[in-house]
């Protein structure tokens, strides 16, 4: 069984390990250094922080990481405040199976629930199974970055997507 729950510093060696095949063998990231579970910890506690950070946890104690999302600042000034960028990463092997989705639908309610009013994320294209999961989640694609990133001796598209959390157009609330 799987349980998705706030992560904590103590999941921040899970999490390295999960996210470092992606940064040394794809350009889904643009990352060319794994952070190390120390950096993963300092990312984890920032982002609990303000935002969330959640992990798909199994076995016995739900010490098992077999995936997280995390919601960040999607941009530093403050009229983009009640917006962040959103991602998820899973174990290699986890792909299409539904936990990215179970894991984004958890994230996305809590990050609502604290005032955010838009999610936004960047995928590098190709990435048909990353396109799919934000489809499947509502996110309707905003446009594609051309050539941006270098990586791994060529040129990567990024995309964005954007989901609204909420229907209120009114003035915002401030972030819990």
């Amino acid at each position: 069984m799987t349980t998705i729950r706030a992560a904590s510093v103590r999941d921040a060696e899970a999490c390295a390990a999960i996210y470092a095949p992606y940064v040394t063998d794809t350009a889904i990231t643009f990352e060319t250094e794994p952070p190390s579970a120390a950096d993963m910890a300092g990312r984890i506690a920032a982002s609990a922080d303000r935002h969330a950070w959640l992990v798909a946890a199994e076995g016995p104690d739900d010490d098992r990481i077999v995936g997280y999302a995390y919601g960040a600042p999607f941009q530093a000034r403050p009229a983009y405040r009640w917006s962040c960028l959103v991602s998820v990463y899973l174990q290699v092997g986890r792909r299409r199976t539904g936990l990215g989705r179970a894991l984004y639908a958890e994230l996305l309610e809590r990050l609502a629930a604290r005032g955010y009013r838009t999610a936004v994320a960047g995928i590098t294209l190709p990435n048909e199974a990353s396109t799919g999961l934000h489809r499947a989640m509502g996110f309707e694609h905003v446009g594609t970055y051309r050539r941006i990133g270098w990586k791994f001796e060529s040129w990567h598209d990024v995309a964005f997507s954007q989901l609204a959390l909420g229907a209120e157009a009114g003035p915002p609330v401030e972030v819990a």
